[in-house]
């Protein structure tokens, strides 16, 4: 029997709802394949700051690197978010994790369901089909970047953006690997008209490229990227970008699939990945059993998939997902004139469909 082991890391506002139904969903996997899963929990953002005064504990990262994957929910909180004085927040939490944990690359696939196309803001004719991979590095830039801060008088801030050759180069060849198995099509995103570091990164995509040379490979402005994630989202195969363009890419592009809480992500690491979806914590919903918990499964079965190599048992959850869809089991965001169903209650009926099928 194989045995998994992942740490659990519910975070704050919805994170534990839609975590319960991840892990729900883990463990009918696992009973269903014969496989031995243990999970242990860890606490990570506001709720480790309130608990132990720092986001990212080390008993929580003792856990990460313990485990075969992590699942993980959602970080943040209003009080924080509105005390720009604050020493301490929930976010730094999660870029010490990523840095801990060498999460180099955020992995997040852009598809459509066919019952959520109407849920879009774009056309129909323009969304249907779509089918991307957005690669953000996870490590460097405007994020990490050294010195950062604010003038003694307040009046002026600085953040500094700081990429190098080894940062860039592992990156891209992980696009091209991922391209390789998809249409064969590689976007890397930069300004470099504009920026240094963007000039890095497209000197070294330029000499990367001919070792792929089955691999198409355009390179594109981060504006105009921005445009054409819009005007034409499938023109895209894999979209590989830095972290700062990468962060806002990713969230224009959950437009397509009609709602936030539809994309999963997997953050590949160089010790344990990491995976969860790409919605904030959405304070505003905690505890009221509401917000949508799909994006929390699918990043279940990238877990599968990534962490595991388990392909079918990724590929069940997914039909799960598109069936409860079909069937109308969905939460108030992505209902359709029809009734909305509690967090807990779209979790047991994908349960109920994994269990029956």
């Amino acid at each position: 029997m194989k045995k998994l082991k992942i740490a659990v890391l519910p975070g704050d506002g919805i994170g534990p709802e839609i975590i319960e139904q991840g892990l729900k969903i883990t463990m009918a996997i696992c009973k269903k394949f014969d496989y031995e899963l243990s999970y242990e929990y860890g606490i990570v953002g506001a709720c480790a700051i309130d608990a132990v005064g720092e986001p990212y504990p080390k008993k929580t990262h003792d856990l990460c690197m313990d485990s075969d994957a992590v699942l993980f929910g959602a970080i943040g909180d209003p009080k924080y978010d509105n005390n720009p004085s604050a020493k301490v927040r929930p976010e730094q939490g999660l870029l010490k994790m990523r840095k801990d944990l060498g999460l180099y690359a955020n992995i997040r696939p852009v598809t459509t369901f066919q019952s959520l196309i109407h849920k879009s803001p774009l056309r129909a004719d323009l969304v249907d089909g779509a089918d991307f991979m957005c690669i953000r590095e996870l490590t460097g830039g405007m994020y990490f970047g050294r010195p950062q801060g604010r003038s003694e008088d307040g009046n002026t801030a600085y953040d500094t953006c700081v990429y190098t050759r080894e940062e860039v180069e592992r990156i891209l060849h992980l696009a091209y690997k991922y391209a390789a198995k998809r249409n064969k099509k590689v976007t890397i995103v930069d300004k470099a008209n504009v920026l240094a570091t963007s000039r890095l990164w497209r000197q070294i995509g330029q000499e990367i490229a001919p070792q792929y040379p089955d691999i198409e490979t355009e390179f594109m402005f981060v504006d105009n990227a921005a445009m054409r994630i819009i005007q034409w989202p499938k023109s895209f195969d894999v979209l590989v970008t830095e972290n700062l363009f990468g962060d806002i890419l990713t969230d224009e592009a959950s437009v397509i699939t009609g709602s936030l809480g539809m994309l999963p992500s997997a953050s590949i690491g160089i010790h344990t990945s990491v995976f969860e979806p790409i919605h904030g914590s959405y304070p505003q919903a905690a505890g009221k059993n509401i917000a949508n918990p799909l994006a929390t499964i699918l990043s279940a079965a990238l877990m599968f998939e990534y962490a595991f190599g388990m392909m079918n048992e990724g590929a069940l959850i997914r039909e799960a997902v598109a069936a409860s869809m079909e069937a109308g089991i969905v939460t108030e965001d992505i209902a359709n004139n029809g009734k909305a169903y509690s967090t807990t209650e779209v979790g047991e009926w994908i349960v109920n469909y994994i269990v029956n099928k």
